[in-house]
């Protein structure tokens, strides 16, 4: 082979490498950001000032693979007196007026080939913020560092093994790990598991 060729192989091979890295960088293994909702609801007061813990709210996590989400007729089990007064609960009452259910943003969304029960998380025991970070010092729900960095990839290039980013396959895997050697549980490691 001349030099030529081994000059325009070594091109090949390297841009083939450059759209690879791009193309796995593009790849958004999880959504997790802020939103805007169409009532702001504050975790931080919930959570801290009032104690309510997650489940009061997102009651079907205990039950069903989603969280869910609080009925209108929920909030206004307390919001009915409690601050009714305040704009974004009289917008609440609105909605309960119109009969309508709060159009919250999803914030959390795991790929469509990814199964993710939250009922089995909870039954381990496994604290919300493990997954959704520290949510009870939160005005907006929203995970920082989801989805893939271009630095991670840089240093997977260079032979190094950065952590994976929240909520990714490899992050999962490896809390697995951790909480099978720490706590003697059973979480699953097989790909059927979450992808069925």
């Amino acid at each position: 082979m001349t030099k030529a060729g081994v000059g325009a192989l070594g091109v090949v091979l390297l841009s083939i490498l450059v759209v690879l890295a791009v193309s796995s960088w593009a790849q958004r293994p999880v959504t997790a950001t802020a939103s805007v909702q169409p009532i702001a609801f504050p975790h931080n007061v919930h959570v801290q000032q009032y104690k309510m813990d997650c489940q009061y709210c997102h009651s079907d996590a205990r039950r069903s693979e989603y969280a869910g989400l609080p009925s209108v007729e929920r909030c206004l089990g307390c919001h009915k007196i409690t601050a009714a007064d305040r704009p974004e609960i009289q917008k609440l009452a609105e909605y309960a007026a119109k009969q309508e259910p709060i159009p919250w943003v999803r914030v959390f969304k795991v790929p469509e080939f990814t199964y993710f029960p939250h009922k089995a998380h909870v039954r381990a025991e496994v604290a919300c913020q493990t997954c959704h970070g520290p949510v009870e010092t939160m005005t907006t729900a929203a995970a920082a560092g989801a989805g893939p960095q271009l630095t991670d990839d840089v240093l997977r290039l260079a032979g190094f093994r950065p952590a994976p980013p929240p909520l990714s396959m490899g992050w999962c895997l490896d809390c697995h790990r951790e909480q099978n050697a720490a706590r003697g549980t059973a979480a699953p490691l097989d790909c059927v598991a979450c992808h069925h």
